[in-house]
């Protein structure tokens, strides 16, 4: 009775240690086994059975259990083995068996039953779109054992990655199948049902008597309610309760109450999703204290918060908050300041004596601000890189606090080493050279913010990993500098081909943007060309076979001589076109222009160091015979015309990136002039042939532009640009030149740019329509004015393909000379679009716009345009 009782206890004990799965297996001879009394034994073997798929070596060491070594019988030793096996989440069974007994030796047998692996995965139910995105977050691969734990990962994978997107419901079910052709494998068919989406339907704001709803709202970036619009509501009873409380001397109630029925009634959800996402939630919560904070409520906290659901398409969202009193800075003093005296830092940090308390305020003055001088970047832009500002409130005392701002300004850190990383392709002489860190110099942060405008500005990486990792060494005050970036694609291949109107149409385009001519003639550099040392080379041709052909080069070298930010620019063009006559008719002409160029380009330091400067050459020549079209009339389409000028461009460029700008500016003004010829021949130029008057052209042409980006909101970005162009001449008796005049309208793109014309885009019109002369036969303008307002908004910011969508205003005119000029005689437009960045054709636009008013003497060229535009044309 006793023999059996422990037999029972054994086999108890193991039931709870390895649910009732696992057996422990002594074999049918028991006389060497006294239950009452352990023995220990020699492990004189280990085999392994029902392994297919699991090594049995690796089985073995995972269990523990050693030949050689000593192991109790009966004892905690097998039950220990057993549950390490099992623990491996692998196997559907496992025992161990005492095989045989020799003498004080035991063989004990591990007997295993494997779970079933998964052969192939298929998912139900769901778009292939969603399925795809689904494959590549579950990771699931054929011979993944099917375990409960892989089956609870995926299904909490694909619950989060919809509940991501607003399905609040979604339900999954995995089914395993047993495959008929492999043993031990199975099917597993994931069958989702994401049911409705589910959006927030309100929040409600419980306590807030300082602060408005639509405030607190506000401060929530991630966490929306639904929209709502309402135009209809009635404004009456507003109008009537401003006017009361402006009456009654209550000016920031009027504001509250309009800011209330304008967020109530007016609230559309076009860029943030109305989705509930508990990590969000809990940062809005945070963002909603931080607004209190900023405005006075030092204690403001939240009591409580609760989600619930209102139906099967709504949740609803409480906020419960306690405001508490408003605070003000009764003084401000500073400890630790030997640099700079407390009056300076006073006028810096912008906190007074009497003003509201405003945590957000004294952070962005202490640490960092984008738009003013902070406290930080004072003592960190003179090499004060192990600074620390401690503000601390050394006392509260009813409505009042008292700031004390403790500062440990450290010693003065030196630059030792700068490195870079990640530059696969370039040359690292390529990026040092524009990094405003050098070894030697003091540290400033402003230095390595500024050189990571400019590593971005060169275009050869991705703009959002260029990461400046600082790394201070304390123990002799230096700091080593490490830029990381990620190479980006730079280089533009554009082709294009077509057949219409009896003639075939061809257009290609190289652009390399990091090119390497040294390495012209080195074959191993040739990957697929050259690259690496961040010169330019473009080369285009464009052909309307057999009437128009044009080509064109151009080099551009950033640093001449390697020392210093000189850039030299090469180029050449020429472009053929005919009257499109045969060649075998008498009235067959043609029309050929060719140029070249060369400029030197130089960064400047004074007003700053955002200004370059540029000049250079022109020397061109148009050569005509027979040739007299709508596109260009000169004299009698015989003769040639020559073109010497000398342009000069002051510029200054603070975006904070090329392709998507979300802050700074952009100015530029340029000046091209030719010799004025009539002034030394004194010729009586008002009796001439154009042939002759025109021979050597002579003008001044003045361009303006200035462009402004401004952040307004989390990546949406107000664009204002504004433009402006004047072509004079010196002598009155030859009046203005033919060549070289502005034409406005349409997407900025014009095959047919014969005569050195400067196509300015607008949209809402057809192309040039907004020249004068455009419904008789165009002659151009000689002055133009042009005013756009945009606001953007980044679809997509990967580098491979950056999307932005867009809406704008437009206004502008084109005009015969400053008789003819008035500056509110503007066509305007208005409409939307989309500009999509492909590193391999750079900037491409739809644009579809409204022209409001009508053009002179034509009909059908304004109203409803669609525009396509290439490399920024139509800007």
């Amino acid at each position: 009775m006793k023999r059996h009782l422990i037999i029972f206890l054994l086999l108890f004990v193991s039931f709870l240690g390895n649910n009732a799965f696992a057996q422990i297996q002594i074999g049918d001879d028991l006389s060497d086994v006294d239950y009452s009394r352990p023995k220990d034994y020699e492990i004189g073997g280990i085999t392994v059975e029902g392994a297919k798929y699991v090594d049995a070596n690796m089985l073995t060491m995972i269990s523990g259990l050693r030949v050689g070594e000593t192991v109790k019988i009966p004892g905690d030793d097998i039950a220990g083995a057993i549950r390490k096996i099992w623990e491996q989440g692998m196997f559907e069974d496992v025992s161990i068996n005492a095989v045989d007994f020799v003498a004080n030796k035991v063989f004990l047998q591990i007997v295993i039953r494997e779970k079933p692996r998964v052969s192939k995965f298929s998912l139900k139910g769901i778009k292939k779109s969603e399925a795809d995105e689904i494959r590549n977050k579950i990771n699931l691969s054929r011979g993944d054992v099917a375990t409960e734990h892989l089956v609870t990962k995926t299904k909490r994978i694909i619950e989060n990655y919809y509940y991501d997107k607003g399905y609040l419901n979604v339900d999954i079910d995995i089914k395993q199948i047993e495959d008929t052709v492999r043993e031990s494998y199975v099917d597993m068919i994931i069958n989702i049902d994401k049911g409705q989406k589910v959006k927030i339907g309100k929040i409600n704001i419980i306590g807030n008597d300082n602060l408005s709803e639509g405030q607190i709202l506000s401060a929530m970036k991630e966490t929306k309610q639904r929209g709502h619009f309402d135009p209809l509501d009635p404004l009456g009873p507003l109008v009537v309760n401003t006017v009361a409380d402006l009456v009654t001397l209550k000016p920031l109630k009027a504001v509250t109450g309009i800011e209330e029925y304008f967020y109530n009634n007016y609230r559309p959800r076009i860029f943030k999703a109305s989705r509930y996402k508990e990590s969000d939630f809990k940062d809005d919560k945070q963002k909603v204290i931080d607004k209190y904070n900023a405005k006075g409520y030092r204690d403001a906290i939240i009591v409580r918060d609760s989600v619930y659901r209102i139906d099967d398409r709504n949740i609803g969202i409480d906020l419960v908050i306690d405001e508490g009193n408003k605070y003000h800075y009764r003084s401000v003093s500073w400890t630790g300041n030997t640099k700079y005296s407390a009056e300076t830092l006073n006028g810096i940090l912008g906190i007074k004596p009497g003003d509201v308390y405003n945590k957000e305020l004294l952070d962005k003055n202490l640490t960092y601000s984008e738009t003013t001088l902070d406290i930080s970047s004072l003592y960190m832009d003179d090499g004060y890189l192990f600074f620390r500002a401690d503000p601390v409130e050394v006392a509260v005392e009813n409505d009042s606090i008292d700031l004390e701002i403790r500062l440990n300004e450290g010693k003065q850190a030196r630059i030792r080493n700068v490195t870079l990383i990640g530059n696969t392709k370039t040359y690292d002489h390529v990026v040092l050279r524009e990094i405003y860190t050098r070894p030697g110099q003091l540290f400033s942060r402003s230095d390595v913010i500024r050189s990571v405008r400019e590593l971005a500005t060169l275009g050869f990486f991705n703009q959002e990993k260029i990461n400046p990792d600082v790394q201070p060494d304390y123990s002799d005050n230096t700091v080593d500098i490490e830029y990381s970036v990620e190479e980006a694609a730079a280089d533009q291949i554009t082709f294009s081909g077509g057949y219409g109107g009896g003639y075939l149409i061809l257009q290609a385009g190289l652009s390399f943007s990091n090119f390497s001519m040294r390495n012209l003639f080195k074959k191993e550099a040739w990957r697929p060309i050259p690259a690496g040392d961040g010169q330019k080379l473009s080369l285009s041709v464009s052909a309307y076979v057999p009437a128009i052909i044009s080509y064109s080069f151009s080099f551009t070298e950033p640093w001449l001589g390697g020392r210093k930010p000189n850039a030299l620019t090469l180029s050449f063009f020429q472009s053929f076109m005919s009257n499109w006559q045969s060649k075998t008719s008498e009235n067959y002409g043609w029309f050929r222009r060719t140029g070249v160029s060369a400029g030197l380009g130089r960064r400047l330091t004074w007003p700053d160091d955002y200004f370059s400067i540029y000049q250079g050459i022109n020397v061109m020549r148009y050569n005509l015979m027979k040739y007299s079209t709508q596109y260009l009339n000169v004299g009698d389409g015989n003769g040639k015309f020559n073109i010497i000028s000398y342009n000069i461009v002051l510029s200054r460029n603070s975006v904070s990136q090329p392709i998507y700008p979300r802050n700074g500016s952009e100015f530029q003004i340029s000046l091209e002039l030719t010799p004025p010829y009539s002034l030394f021949t004194h010729k009586d130029y008002s009796t001439m042939s154009e042939n002759e008057k025109y021979k050597w052209v002579e003008m001044h042409r003045w361009n303006f532009k200035a462009v402004w980006y401004t952040e307004l909101y989390e990546k949406l970005v107000m664009m204002t640009r504004v433009r402006f162009g004047y072509l004079g001449h010196y002598n009155d008796q030859i009046g203005p030149t033919p060549f070289h005049r502005y034409y406005l309208g349409g997407d900025g793109i014009n095959n047919y740019n014969v005569d050195g014309r400067e196509l300015i885009g607008m949209r809402g019109y057809a192309n040039n329509s907004l020249s004068p002369g455009f419904y008789n036969g165009s002659s151009g303008g000689d002055l133009f004015t042009k005013y756009t307002l945009e606001l953007r908004y980044p679809l997509s910011l990967n580098p491979q393909a950056t999307i932005y969508a867009l809406t704008f205003l437009e206004a502008g005119n084109c005009w015969l000379g400053f008789k003819n000029f008035d500056p509110f005689d503007v066509k305007r437009s208005a409409g939307l679009g989309v500009r999509i960045y492909l590193p391999m054709f750079g900037l491409l636009g739809l644009d579809w716009g409204y022209g409001f008013d009508n053009i002179y003497g034509t009909t059908g060229n304004n109203h409803s345009q669609f525009h396509f535009s290439i490399g920024g044309s139509i800007d």
